[in-house]
């Protein structure tokens, strides 16, 4: 008896981390796959992953903008993205902060982090804080 209980709570257990450890992956998946369309230049990506009431927000005066104009302001920089070296990414169940040091196609490199928020599969809003040197590949310093 006492050895079935155990076995049962390790089982319990084991169950509960693959249950979170496959919605970190989910949403690790969504992250990389959100800087692979800057990367990759296709917009189709970002259509699958941003919810309809996706917003975006940074210091560059985007103050949870929608969807629509997130795509008019901030996706043509897309354009000037050659890559993107993910340093870290802190998940937390629906919310995750990502660092990354990016690079523009013409060799600068500029590095942020970014707040992310999921909500059933798909990212709900980002929040970008930028780092020092290039903030965002239109800076045009």
């Amino acid at each position: 008896m006492k050895s079935t209980l155990v076995l049962l709570t390790c089982l319990m257990v084991s169950c509960a981390s693959r249950s979170t450890d496959t919605l970190h992956s989910k949403n690790e998946k969504l992250i990389k796959d959100y800087y692979g369309a800057y990367e990759k230049k296709d917009w189709h990506v970002m259509e699958l992953i941003l919810a309809d009431s996706f917003t975006f927000s940074s210091p560059a005066g985007d103050d949870h903008i929608n969807l629509k104009v997130y795509k008019e302001r901030c996706w043509p920089n897309c354009e000037k993205t050659k890559k993107f070296d993910i340093e870290r990414i802190i998940d937390n169940g629906d919310e995750a902060f990502v660092t990354y040091t990016g690079w523009t196609t013409n060799g600068k490199s500029f590095r942020n982090t970014e707040y992310f928020k999921f909500k059933e599969g798909k990212i709900m809003e980002n929040e970008c804080f930028f780092g020092t040197g290039i903030n965002f590949p239109n800076n045009q310093k």
